[in-house]
């Protein structure tokens, strides 16, 4: 059975009234599934080579960094 998403911890909504996917969901999950998630936490590694770089560079820096 597959777990039910809980708001503001797996997923919120943005301004838009769109579901975005946190980084809690991504981590649960276990990997990158390619699509260039906003909260990836596997430096979009399934993501193509192409889009990746340009959603690295967008990306902001992580705290402490």
């Amino acid at each position: 059975m597959k777990k039910q998403l809980q708001e503001n911890i797996d997923f919120y909504y943005n301004e838009q009234g769109y579901v975005v996917l946190t980084e809690h969901f991504h981590r649960e999950r276990g990997y990158c599934c390619g699509n260039g998630c906003l909260h990836c936490p596997f430096d979009y590694e399934n993501v193509p080579e192409e889009k990746r770089k340009r959603l690295l560079e967008a990306r902001p820096p992580k705290d402490g960094a």
